[in-house]
């Protein structure tokens, strides 16, 4: 597919978690799918120095990170994402006159995180469409937008944990208690980012999501009718089998089928070292093959005994290619801190998940697995200890409850398939938003 005309689409990244990969990887497709189009990514250096292999019509600008000369930050993610807000949209701005001119191009369209709501501002002041991309799932965008409601509702008072949201559409099985902190409280600036952000979205020419049609129908049913328009463009083609040089494919080519549990935490946290010894515990007394993805850090050092105690069942690297793993016939389980992208991975897969979520979406995510898709469990008590993850592993390995689980899987994974074929709507949907950000007319 390509674009007729002189286009230029500006990407706009948060760059901090998975975002800017995740926005970076969508700036790819597009521009492999219009290459007489030019794409401007703009992030921080510290996101871009990682970049490598772009296209020709990619190219990517640094933006102010806001942190100070001399600064050293604490290490607490909220310091360092509040001083990018304080920094935003200046830094962004300074930066269009080179795009502009290397591009030799006005802008077209801006596409930019759903995080950054002040690009409904500037594309108004350029004329041109604002896409906001949402790289998590469908109720977490629309909590966002129900913030004000969900206040009102619930007041400032006690605000009952255990109850539901029951009030908003497809949300009943939802409760207070997995609302994000953000949601709930609105007193730091990453709070209210995320409270413009809901209150703005509407004004989007469009906002693509990272999810799939049919995952969340009745949500996805409230958002077209409060959005010019919802575009689902995940998943991502189904992954190729890669150069594996951490050895993950090849030692699960070892193992038969549904026998290994793959561990992966994401790459933003590592859970505190009891709950680590936990799992660790739970894997040695059960003795079950095991993949453990966990980069280098102290906690890792905690568990070097039982790596070395274990090698003969299991394997830990500092990364592994998890759409690739968690699609590998062996895999019966994964151990997961319930991200978005790790449990739409998890169900391209086909793999049931045992759930220990920290915070943001995760615990909304958790509640999906384990009640409205019933894919997975949650750990007992809310945290990994020795017994609760024995538990929960029985449950999905051996119980009649773990094949009501793949049965369930499987479905959504057929859903996801049929989202990515030819006429699928994730193809179709891909189409749109490359017509609306590319379009000569803009």
């Amino acid at each position: 597919m390509s674009a007729a005309g002189n286009a230029h689409v500006v990407v706009f990244a948060f760059p901090f978690g998975s975002h800017a990969a995740a926005l970076l990887d969508l700036a790819r497709r597009m521009a492999a799918a219009a290459p007489g189009v030019r794409f401007s990514f703009f992030s921080t250096a510290a996101t871009n120095r990682k970049v490598a292999d772009l296209p020709s019509n990619l190219k990517v600008y640094d933006v102010d990170d806001g942190v100070p000369d001399g600064h050293v930050l604490t290490g607490n993610p909220l310091e360092a994402i509040g001083m990018f807000i304080d920094a935003t949209p200046e830094n962004f701005r300074r930066q269009l006159g080179e795009a502009v001119e290397d591009a030799g191009a006005r802008i077209t369209c801006l596409l930019t995180d759903a995080f950054l709501w002040f690009a409904a501002d500037v594309a108004e002041e350029l004329v041109v469409p604002w896409v906001a991309v949402w790289t998590a799932g469908p109720t977490a965008a629309a909590l966002h937008m129900y913030t004000d409601e969900i206040h009102r509702r619930l007041g400032d008072g006690d605000r009952h944990p255990a109850g539901t949201l029951d009030f908003l559409p497809g949300m009943s099985a939802i409760r207070v208690g997995d609302l994000p902190m953000e949601i709930l409280n609105l007193d730091t600036p990453f709070a209210r980012l995320l409270h413009s952000m809901g209150r703005v979205l509407p004004r989007a020419a469009a906002v693509a999501v990272n999810s799939f049609d049919g995952i969340e129908p009745a949500v996805e049913d409230d958002l077209k009718s409060k959005l010019q328009k919802l575009l689902t463009v995940g998943p991502p083609p189904a992954p190729r089998r890669s150069e594996d040089q951490s050895g993950c494919l090849a030692w699960l080519d070892r193992h038969s089928a549904a026998a290994v549990v793959y561990i992966s935490f994401g790459s933003m946290l590592t859970p505190p070292p009891e709950e680590l010894a936990a799992v660790a515990d739970a894997i040695e007394e059960e003795g079950i093959p095991y993949l453990w993805s966990i980069r280098e850090s102290p906690q890792r050092q905690l568990l070097q005994e039982f790596f070395d105690r274990t090698e003969s069942i299991g394997k830990v690297v500092g990364w592994a290619p998890q759409p690739e793993v968690l699609a590998h016939p062996s895999v019966g389980v994964f151990v997961t801190h319930c991200g978005w992208n790790s449990v739409t991975e998890s169900i391209i897969g086909g793999v049931p998940m045992i759930c220990r979520p920290f915070f943001g979406d995760q615990m909304i995510n958790r509640r999906r697995v384990e009640e409205t898709w019933q894919i997975g469990v949650g750990v007992g008590g809310g945290a990994f200890s020795r017994d609760a993850v024995v538990r929960a592993l029985a449950i999905v390995m051996r119980s009649d409850e773990g094949t009501k689980f793949r049965e369930n899987i499987s479905r959504l994974q057929k859903c996801a398939f049929s989202a990515i074929e030819e006429n699928g709507s994730t193809t179709l949907n891909f189409e749109s938003l490359i017509r609306i950000a590319t379009s000569p007319q803009n």
